[in-house]
């Protein structure tokens, strides 16, 4: 008796120890992460034996008409691990979209860079390389791509098409006029190196350590070479490629070049994407399709993505796709839900058949105005540049009205700084000159000896006229709300202020010429700035930045541009050091001087912050997490994986 129930306790234990390590296994695969398959299968524990595809592909297959899976797929293939369970194929999903220069909404949805962040933002990831290594200095990036990985039209994917970004796309001066500034160290160029067909290293002067991170935001690095080539004079005779341009209504053959590498307007261009475009946009509709070619899965072997199709229908504006979704038309959309439309959305959600979740942002600002230091009024460029002037804008703002009004308390007022759970929050920036002080800020003006008014009681510049600003941004009913609220607070301290609103793409091109006073944007990228510190330090050009000429000077060598006064230059200089810096608590260090001068000088005039990303979601579509940190940074929602949402049946 003794000796059986020995063995009865010895036995328990066992099963103990094995389920014990079996459950241990299982917890060290996260939820909507990916993984290398034979990484994943060491951590489950689990072997993936059987694969399969969309009943679509298998009746193509069937047909003749497309290649096995197992000739489809490379041999190292990616796995994610879904947020609620192994989905069903089949189905469109319905979005709505503002047009071409909506583009982005699209191009986050997809998201397949060599590497990428994980779904929290705390790590950099293989994605389309198997893995990469670094030497110990540093300079030295070498790269492993996947063997047997083919682009959608079924030709394989290799280093060549590495090669040809590199040399003749980014080295040729007619498509890239300006080599890319995050591909430098101290203004120096990296090189490139092709070993084999899958393996290549990408080298620097000086130590780069934030080149995973930036690789994971920029991306590049890929085009498909057997398309590209014949539209490029390199690969292609001149005088034919000059009628090709002439025949498709251009007149440069960079410029043809540049529409055939256009994803969101070229069909024909192959991709390593889950969808692809396969045929124009038209004037109501964008449809995106699987990639049969796909190479990544689920946990039971099923090839990804789960949706047919993509559907993009062209709106005229936010409000639109905000009431399509109240509607129930939209299967899931976060990019141009309004927060102001909180309320709205969840009364409707039990007739819209819809959740609504509720997403962390990583917006330092929601709304934030920023004076162009560069701005073309010497008179305007001078007060811009005072600081003094720009707190008095700031103290003038009353942040607990705009969050109130349209925000809807949902909120958090602070100044465009670092958002509270990033690694290099600095609470003294959040806070600097938000007071609501129109005493203060009317004492400073006076102190800049703007006391002289007009008859109808605004300021006067010092050369007579009256002191007036606009405040210019891109199509934003927001941004058009909080103006509003703005317009008010500086027309009370003695300010006239207009307000203008232009279509994305134009005030994109305003931005970059430096053809504005007051600009609007949101503060995105405030969890970790390291990998784009676009809105703190002037090292390159985009739309809602304060710095155009500056960073235009940075990326040029000094060439064009304008010269940055000491302390803005003094940021570049330390941004120059912290791409050098291999050491994690260096970096951390140095970019604690950034925001030092950023809370001494304010730029940016933040008002609201912090405030949640609203994503409405069909009650039948599912794999979307409730929660979920978003920022462009990650490319939300690209972050949580849309290869595995899908339709339940």
């Amino acid at each position: 008796m003794m000796k059986r129930l020995k063995f009865l306790a010895i036995l328990v234990l066992s099963l103990s120890l094995i389920l014990s390590s079996v459950s241990s296994s299982f917890s060290a695969v996260i939820k909507g992460e990916q993984y290398n398959l034979s990484d994943y299968e060491k951590l489950s524990g689990k072997k993936i034996g059987r694969f399969s595809e969309s009943p679509q592909l298998t009746e193509l297959v069937r047909q003749g008409k497309l290649p096995s899976l197992e000739e489809r797929t490379p041999k190292e293939l990616v796995i994610i691990e879904p947020w609620e369970e192994i989905g069903q194929y089949g189905g469109t999903w319905r979005r709505a979209w503002l047009g071409l220069s909506d583009g982005a909404g699209p191009f986050k949805i997809a998201y397949e860079h060599l590497l990428r962040w994980n779904v929290d933002g705390s790590d950099v990831v293989p994605n389309i390389v198997k893995k990469y290594d670094v030497s110990k200095d540093g300079r030295n990036f070498t790269f492993y791509l996947r063997e047997g990985m083919k682009w959608s039209d079924g030709t394989p994917f290799t280093t060549d098409d590495i090669k040809f970004w590199f040399d003749d796309i980014t080295l040729n001066k007619e498509l890239t006029p300006t080599f890319p500034s995050w591909l430098t160290t101290e203004g120096k160029p990296c090189t490139f190196k092709v070993k084999d067909k899958y393996t290549f290293t990408v080298s620097f002067s000086k130590p780069n350590a934030i080149f995973p991170m930036q690789l994971a935001y920029f991306g590049g690095f890929v085009a498909p070479a057997h398309y590209l080539k014949q539209f490029h004079p390199k690969y292609t005779d001149s005088k034919k490629l000059e009628e090709m341009a002439k025949d498709a209504g251009f007149q440069f053959w960079y410029q043809l070049f540049g529409f055939k590498n256009n994803w969101l307007q070229n069909p024909e261009l192959p991709s390593l994407w889950a969808w692809k475009l396969t045929s124009a946009p038209t004037a109501t509709l964008m449809v995106l399709e699987r990639n049969p070619y796909y190479w990544k899965i689920d946990p039971a072997g099923n090839q990804l993505p789960y949706i047919d199709k993509i559907t993009h229908e062209l709106v005229q504006d936010p409000e639109m796709i905000n009431m399509k979704a109240v509607q129930g038309d939209i299967d899931m959309q976060m990019r141009n839900i309004r927060l102001q439309n909180y309320t709205l959305l969840m009364e409707n959600r039990d007739k819209g058949n819809y959740r609504v979740f509720k997403w962390t942002t990583a917006s330092g600002a929601d709304f934030m105005l920023e004076p162009n230091q560069n701005v073309k009024d010497p008179v305007l460029k001078k007060l811009f540049q005072d600081r003094k002037f720009r707190f008095a804008l700031s103290l003038a703002i009353n942040r607990e009205e705009i969050n109130q009004l349209v925000f809807l308390g949902l909120g958090k007022p602070r100044q465009a700084s670092l958002i509270s759970a990033s690694p290099y929050y600095d609470p003294l920036w959040e806070k600097a000159y938000t007071e609501y002080n129109p005493k203060k800020a009317n004492q400073l003006l006076d102190e800049l000896g703007l006391t002289k008014r007009d008859k109808d009681g605004y300021r006067l510049r010092p050369d007579g006229k009256t002191l007036a600003l606009t405040i210019e941004f891109a199509v934003n009913p927001t941004s058009s709300d909080a103006s509003e609220l703005v317009k008010k607070y500086w027309e009370a301290i003695g300010l006239k202020v207009d307000i203008k609103q232009h279509e994305r793409s134009l005030m994109y091109t305003k931005t970059l010429a430096g053809d504005f006073e007051v600009t609007t944007w949101s503060m995105d990228r405030a969890f970790q700035p390291i990998s784009d510190p676009l809105y703190l330090i002037p090292y390159r050009q985009e739309i809602g930045t304060w710095h155009p000429l500056y960073a235009l000077w940075y990326m040029s060598g000094g060439k064009s541009g304008e010269e940055p006064p000491g302390v803005v230059r003094q940021l570049q200089k330390i941004w120059d050091v912290i791409k050098v810096t291999t050491d994690s608590e260096g970096r951390k260090r140095l970019f604690s001087q950034i925001t030092k001068i950023h809370r001494e000088n304010i730029w940016m005039i933040g008002t609201v912050g912090e405030s949640p990303a609203l994503v409405v979601v069909k009650d039948n579509f599912r794999n979307v997490p409730e929660k979920l940190v978003s920022d462009d940074i990650l490319r939300s929602p690209g972050n949580a994986q849309p290869q595995i949402f899908f339709f339940k049946k």
